[in-house]
Order: C-alpha cells, then structure tokens, then sequence
C-alpha cells in the first residue's frame, strides 16, 4: 500500500499492517472519566482513517457534546500503532491507535478531548523552554471469577511486599502481561509482589508526557486481558478491599530544557534540586486540594486516602520518607533528579491528571513560589497540634471536598479548559450525590437490628 498524502510514519503504518496480515483495527480515545472507548474497522481504511479520519457519534461518549452537535472525527496518532498480543491467531492479527479527536464543525481538535488538555498543558511547558517526562506506577488487585465469570474480591494469594512463588501465586501472570506489555512497545523496568494479598506492581521506563499517559491507559488494557486469559479479574479501584492498603498510581515529574539538560538538577542544592524544582514542587504543594479532585476521581478513591496505610494525605514533601504527598526520590544521575507525587491513583484519567500537575507545578515556577522546608519525620506520627505547628494541610477527605477544591482553584479549573472542567464537575458532584443517598452493608450490618 502506498499514498503520496501520507507521512513516512503513516506509510510505515500501512506496510506494517500488511505484513503483519491485520484484519482489524481498534481506533482509541479517552472519555473525560477516563474510560477508553474504541471504534473497530477493518485495516483496509487504516489509509482513509490517516487522510480523512473517522466519524463517530460524541454524543453517546460521557461528556463530549449535546445530540445536536454530535458528528466527531477521530484522526489517528501513527507513533502509537500496535499489534494487540492477545489477538493474534490464525495469521491474522487486530492492530490498535490511539486518536485524537477532532470537531466537525470547526475542523479543529476538540478541546473537550482529554488528550488534546494534556496537549494544551504541553504547549505552555514548551512555550517556557520545557519539556515534560514523566513515569507512573499503577498497582493493580487481581481476583478470582465466580462459576458466572463475575469479579469476586477472593485474591488468589497470600503474598506481601516482594514476595516470591508459592505465596505469590500471580507470578506467572504478571510475567505474561509483562510479555504482552513488550510486545505493544513498552519498556518494562520491574515488577514485583506489593504490600497487600492479591496486590501488583510493574514499572515501564520514563517518557514524555503524552507517551505517558497513552501507555497508562494501554497497561490498563493489556492487564486485565491478559488477567482474563488465567480466568482472574484485574482491577484498578483504588480500595477494593477494607481495612489493607488501597492501590496508588505515584508520578514521577521532571522537566527537561531544549537542549536535552535536566531542569530539575543542581549539583549544588542540599537536594540535589534547581530552583525550578523547587518551585514546581511549591507549585503541586499550592494547588494540590484541586489537584486531588483529578487524581483521585471516584468515591472509593477516599477509601484509601486515609491515614494508616502507607497513603500519603499530607501537604508535605520530603527528601526521605514516604509519609509526605511529595518525595524526592534518591538519582543515580543528574538525569534522573525529579520529584514523586505519591496521591494520584490508577483510577484517574491518565491526561487530565498529567495535564493538572504540569500546570500546577509551571505555576509555581511562573509565579516563582517558595517551597517549604522538606518534612524528614515521620508525618504519620504527628498530632495534629504538631502538624499545625509545621504548617501541614491535609487532602480533601471525600470526593465532595475535593471538588469543591476543584471549583475554587481558578488555575487548575481553567487548565482543564471550557469544555472539560464544568462537565467533570458536573459528573463527580453527581457521583457524589449518588453516593450520600445511598445506604451501604455496613450501615445495614451496624444499625439494622440495633435501632
């Protein structure tokens, strides 16, 4: 197949498809909760979906746009082509590319696309001399299916931190996905057993910004396939279980100049940081309240973020311990200084919350913030008149709280865009609404019989 309206990328696209003989592809996006949606073709339009793009219904997507207004176009990203590894068989494959999304209307991208926010963010570190990388790590539970095929929360082992076979029973299974993991391009780094039953971890390498938060949604993909082929539900809410450790997505953050230098280096800090560093870092620490209505989307996300199970709910950072909400992790090389924030969770969406801590942390390099001392005890243990004495704020507690964090942020609200930020806002308040006028088993099980 060639065309002379295609990039070399886009043709190499085209020839891939082709020798690797695949039949379908899964055209990619993110809805602003998170949720990747997909639309099937056959690969014989891979050429028109480069040159013309894709049309789709938006107004069925969680808040895109009214019935009136509802044509979108997706227009595929070449650089993240992939064959799916679960899906080869019989010489044939299904290949995916991940999109952004387009307005018919105006030709232009659609700012209501979580990934074109992500962009918007981008476009202002670059405008400042920056460029953006960054490296999550998404924990994840595996359980055990019912007769019905239907999640259970049974664990299907009894390992701890780094624990190794018999109790960590998941081996082989996070080996697999490891294996399909590299097949979709990444660069696993390390994986390994966490604190809880039934808890993992895996590690793929830094990149920038954008390639970041697409692999994030892709890991989230590739996981619970594979989960499923060992007939285990993989899950990313963040506390599935009362009472253990919930499942956190930490973030690395650094930025880079043109040039290729660390940012974020300063050979002679205390902390080996820059004042940009250090300024970013203020940054986050400012706007972490809205930050946290983002990075930690749902009701249960609250579940975990309470004191007692290694969460961080304190407006701190730190150059030692993980008790903080920042942490300066130790760097073998001036290229790997950066800063950790430790709240985000896996059940954010990847762009927004990417797009919001950029955003937080250039503020505070614009607006030349002072970072406050790093905290090197453990915050766990504070009373709160000692956490008040060090000027220690705590996270929103609920979902509501954070929202309302959200709506009076005017920086981070506006980072979100137009489109975006007034229909998250108005999904979570309804989440929560939801959530008030439920009444859960633990209520029932504690006052039914005693009232």
């Amino acid at each position: 197949m060639t065309s002379g309206n295609l990039s070399e990328t886009e043709q190499a696209v085209l020839d891939e498809i082709e020798e690797q003989d695949v039949d379908f592809l899964r055209l990619q996006f993110t809805d602003i909760l998170g949720t990747v949606k997909n639309v099937s073709v056959p690969a014989r339009q891979a050429e028109k979906a480069f040159t013309e793009g894709i049309y789709f219904d938006g107004s069925s997507i969680e808040g895109f746009v009214r019935i009136q207004e509802s044509d979108m176009r997706l227009k595929p990203d070449p650089e993240t082509f992939a064959i799916l590894p679960w899906r080869q068989k019989d010489d044939s494959a299904a290949a995916r590319m991940i999109c952004d999304v387009y307005d018919t209307t105006t030709g232009e991208p659609f700012e209501g696309d979580p990934r074109r926010v992500l962009k918007n963010a981008l476009d202002r570190a670059e405008e400042m001399g920056y460029m953006v990388n960054a490296a999550p790590e998404p924990e994840f539970f595996l359980f055990e299916e019912d007769e019905d095929g239907r999640a259970t929360t049974k664990t299907n082992d009894a390992g701890g931190y780094f624990d190794l076979a018999p109790k960590d029973l998941a081996s082989d299974v996070r080996r697999d996905i490891i294996y399909g993991l590299e097949e979709m391009g990444f660069e696993v780094e390390a994986s390994h057993h966490e604190v809880a039953e039934g808890q993992h971890e895996i590690n793929f390498t830094y990149d920038d910004a954008l390639a970041t938060a697409d692999n994030v949604g892709t890991f989230r993909t590739v996981v619970r396939a594979i989960a499923a082929q060992h007939d285990l539900h993989a899950t990313f809410m963040p506390k599935p279980i009362p009472r253990i450790n919930g499942s956190g997505m930490h973030t690395h953050l650094s930025l880079f100049t043109e040039d290729g230098e660390n940012a974020f280096h300063d050979e002679d800090d205390e902390f080996n940081l820059s004042d940009e560093a250090h300024a970013f870092t203020a940054g986050i620490l400012e706007h972490a309240p809205a930050i946290t209505a983002i990075a930690n989307p749902t009701v249960n996300s609250y579940k975990r973020l309470v004191p007692g199970y290694e969460a961080p709910v304190y407006v701190a950072w730190s150059d030692r311990n993980r008790s903080a909400l920042i942490r300066k992790p130790a760097a073998r090389t001036p290229a790997a200084s950066r800063v950790e924030l430790r709240s985000p969770d896996p059940s954010c969406n990847p762009y927004l919350a990417l797009a919001v801590m950029i955003h937080a942390g250039l503020d505070g390099i614009e607006n030349d913030l002072d970072c406050p001392d790093p905290v090197r005890e453990n915050i766990y243990e504070f009373d709160e008149a000692k956490r008040e004495e060090y000027g220690i704020n705590t996270l929103p507690s609920n979902l509501g709280e954070a929202v309302d964090a959200l709506e009076e942020d005017e920086a981070i609200y506006n980072a979100l865009g137009d489109h975006v930020a007034p229909k998250f806002v108005e999904a979570k308040r309804q989440e929560f609404e939801d959530y008030l006028v439920d009444v859960s088993d633990w209520e029932l099980d504690r006052y039914l019989e005693t009232f």
